[in-house]
């Protein structure tokens, strides 16, 4: 079993922040592999549900801690004492000021870098968890990150917010498994454009100029779930 925590905080007022990324993470990997409804308890928000991994099938909690984000640590302490997991089974997606927007590392262990939420987590069950870092970018200069990280994310930022909440949620087996490299590549791989095919050779034409060629059908479309649950995330209103 695993613990996917999203760091953020509760309430409408603070849904599309950028400080509450980690909260879209969690909710987009809930929705698109059809985890249960939202329960509370370890006074945090949580889901439960299974991820089908290249090692089986494993299950997860979605979970958000509703102290808010300088005492995440508190719900992150009460869900795994409770599951008796270990370190190694919590997985931490935050946003991080310095990785450019649409970026995205794994790690695990190391120090808070003045993510409040990161410090609480270590000073409740160590440092020693497994952290999924968004980038969301620097706004240039100190005074101006807590306006920055407390403010919605903007409309420009849709162009990879988007794709890369879809990213995670498609790659989010590969963390059931413990194979945090393989998540990042595979999250890197789908935000990464597919090249343009090669321009092929004209070739003589075969018919008559007045023949007509007739029409493609178009194909109906499916629907994506992993496009619908990040949609259902960014489309509520503010």
């Amino acid at each position: 079993m695993i613990i996917l925590i999203g760091l953020g905080n509760p309430g409408e007022k603070y849904a599309h922040h950028r400080h509450n990324v980690g909260f879209m993470a969690v909710d987009a990997i809930a929705d698109a592999h059809g985890f249960g409804p939202a329960r509370q308890k370890f006074d945090a928000e949580f889901r439960e549900g299974i991820l089908e991994g290249p090692n089986g099938r494993e299950k997860a909690l979605a979970l958000k801690p509703l102290t808010y984000m300088n005492d995440s640590g508190r719900a992150v302490q009460k869900a795994m004492q409770f599951y008796k997991l270990a370190q190694s089974d919590i997985i931490v997606f935050y946003d991080e000021l310095d990785l450019v927007p649409g970026k995205l590392k794994v790690k695990t262990g190391g120090g808070a870098a003045g993510h409040n939420g990161i410090r609480s987590i270590d000073a409740h069950i160590g440092n020693h968890f497994r952290r999924v870092r968004i980038g969301i970018g620097h706004p240039g200069d100190k005074s101006r990150v807590s306006n920055y990280v407390l403010g919605n994310f903007a409309k420009a930022d849709q162009d990879w917010l988007a794709p890369m909440l879809e990213a995670i949620a498609h790659s989010a087996p590969f963390l059931a498994a413990h194979d945090d490299n393989r998540f990042a590549t595979a999250v890197a791989q789908r935000l990464t454009p597919a090249r343009a095919s090669p321009t092929q050779p004209k070739k003589s034409p075969t018919t008559k100029p007045d023949m007509k060629k007739p029409e493609a059908k178009e194909e109906p479309s499916k629907s994506n779930p992993f496009s619908d649950a990040f949609q259902k995330i960014l489309g509520r209103k503010d």
